[in-house]
């Protein structure tokens, strides 16, 4: 992006080199224990939270004589898929907030604001899952069977999950409307949908159903469908929402954390995808089902990339079908290809290249905000 670059710091010398590198690497490193003490404490904090987001968006209006049923259906939408999940996007937002504010600046006030928007994103997550797992016919979702699977839910749940995305802008409301970031805000999770749906069409478009062309499944179309889908509402929203709390609304400033963002997101969709075959659902708490999808999968692009004529054939014949029998086929391809090797290989590149980009820029940001998010995810397995 245009006047987002990051500025080498090409007049270190060798020691000051070592001891940066050094700081660096220690940067977030502290007592185990004690971290994660802390980090199960933040946690704690953020799902207690949970019970005043849904009373402050059903409490009132439980008992109107009109919508009390549809606040009570709201409620249950609220309760069943909002929680369950590992929060790092929501609990991102309040992290980042409490690095960038001055503790004195922290009153409860702001820290429940910090809360509620960090809650904000994961009614977005919410909203893109419940209807992500009717496109995609899942059947489970964080260890609990999907909700439109649910007796008596079906494709209400499309419905479902334009009540969990309205919750947003009602919160929003409720919480920040007299804050001067308020529009930010606004324009930041809006621009976020408008992105992820973006991503979504790309995917949708380029596996359309009942049609299997893996002419299609290209490194180029792979990333820009990652790009949209996923890493502007995964990495860059939390951090920038955060950004916009503390006062910090410049383009470049917010240029510069989205190119390191998006590499970060990057990295966590083809991990996704690996785990999708490869992870334990017992772990994932999902059964994953990208390849019966045809989805346009890293494995699918990456078998490409490497199979020979004869491969590919099997590969024609098998990928985008439910029977598991041609399932278990493609499966046994991606491990003749030893695509698990491919996929450690490409974490610990990508890793170190984040590293790099994180080490070159200069932001107002701290680096610690950027390596604590990518401790959570790189070398996870759920």
């Amino acid at each position: 992006m245009a006047g987002s670059r990051c500025k080498p710091q090409t007049s270190w010398t060798p020691g000051e080199s070592a001891l940066k590198h050094r700081a660096f690497s220690s940067s977030v490193r502290m007592n185990g224990d004690q971290k994660l003490d802390v980090h199960n404490q933040e946690k704690q904090n953020f799902i207690q939270h949970f019970s005043q987001i849904v009373k402050v968006l059903t409490e009132d209006e439980l008992g109107h004589p009109e919508k009390g049923d549809a606040i009570t259906r709201i409620k249950e939408v609220l309760e069943y898929n909002t929680v369950g999940g590992k929060y790092n996007r929501g609990l991102t937002v309040v992290q980042t907030f409490q690095e960038l504010v001055e503790p004195r600046k922290q009153d409860a006030e702001s820290l429940q604001r910090a809360l509620t928007v960090g809650w904000c994103v994961e009614l977005l997550q919410a909203f893109f899952l419940v209807l992500d797992d009717i496109m995609d016919s899942s059947h489970t979702r964080r260890g609990q069977i999907c909700w439109y699977q649910k007796p008596g839910i079906g494709l209400d749940a499309i419905n479902d999950a334009l009540l969990l995305e309205a919750a947003i802008y009602r919160l929003l409301k409720f919480y920040c409307r007299e804050q001067p970031y308020y529009l930010n805000l606004l324009e930041l999770f809006l621009q976020s949908s408008y992105q992820t749906e973006i991503g979504q069409t790309l995917d949708l478009i380029t596996a359309p159903q009942g049609q299997v062309d893996l002419g299609r499944y290209t490194e180029k179309r792979y990333k820009s469908i990652v790009k949209y889908k996923t890493a502007f509402y995964s990495f860059y929203l939390p951090i920038a929402a955060a950004m916009y709390m503390a006062g910090i609304d410049g383009e470049k400033e917010h240029a510069n954390a989205l190119k390191i963002l998006l590499e970060m997101g990057e990295f966590f969709q083809i991990q996704d995808d690996y785990l999708d075959l490869f992870g334990d659902p017992s772990v994932t708490g999902k059964v994953g089902t990208d390849i019966q999808d045809n989805k346009c999968s890293w494995l699918v692009v990456q078998c490409l990339l490497r199979a020979t004529p004869q491969q590919r054939q099997i590969l024609e014949e098998n990928y985008g079908q439910k029977d598991p029998e041609k399932v278990a086929r493609v499966k046994a391809l991606y491990e003749e290809l030893d695509l698990r090797s491919v996929f450690f290989k490409y974490e610990e590149d990508s890793y170190n290249r984040l590293k790099s980009l994180i080490e070159q820029c200069s932001a107002p940001l701290p680096p610690s905000i950027f390596l604590e998010l990518a401790n959570k995810i790189y070398k996870r397995r759920k």
